[in-house]
């Protein structure tokens, strides 16, 4: 069991303030460190791709680069966000050891950026979230409201995108047969 921030995979190891970028999907606030955060830029100009999961709303063209775009509501609960004129997509950057990936999120609204006191970061829940726990980085209290602070590597893993790309279209090619 988790008990202290500092413990708390995906986060820091070192003690202090870390900045995060607040942003809404639906009525529920979450987070990202923002050292993920490449920009934040309007929603428009997604190109559609076919034969891709529901989650990968499409690519867009960040100068001269590829980006797919995912749909975090799609991804949590299963079903689209709903385009609004605050939505916006936010350019994120992940680096390990193996590949450089740079996604785009889908998102409602951003708020702000705003620091979080690592005593003010509390462990995952072992239940009770609406998303997956392996999601959730832990959750940062501010002003009295829990918001939650997501492992960008985890929910934005292409290789678990991959493969559920790879379990549709097996299913679709099984269907198309006639084999179940």
């Amino acid at each position: 069991m988790l008990n202290t921030a500092s413990e708390i995979p995906g986060l820091s190891q070192t003690t202090g303030d870390h900045q995060y970028l607040i942003f809404n999907l639906g009525s529920e606030s979450f987070a990202l460190a923002i050292l993920q955060v490449k920009e934040i830029i309007e929603y428009g100009q997604l190109t559609e791709v076919p034969m891709m999961p529901e989650v990968v709303r499409g690519i867009i063209n960040l100068r001269g680069s590829v980006v797919p775009v995912i749909d975090l509501a799609i991804r949590f609960w299963k079903h689209p966000t709903r385009i609004g004129r605050r939505s916006c997509i936010i350019i994120v950057e992940l680096t390990d050891t193996e590949q450089h990936q740079v996604i785009g999120i889908v998102v409602d609204a951003v708020n702000k950026v705003t620091e979080i006191a690592q005593g003010n970061i509390e462990p995952a829940p072992a239940f009770g979230s609406r998303i997956r726990t392996d999601f959730i980085a832990g959750m940062g209290n501010i002003d009295d409201r829990f918001v939650v602070i997501l492992d960008a590597a985890k929910v934005l893993s292409l290789d678990e995108l991959a493969a559920l790309s790879g379990e549709l279209t097996d299913r679709f090619e099984d269907l198309s047969s006639g084999s179940e």
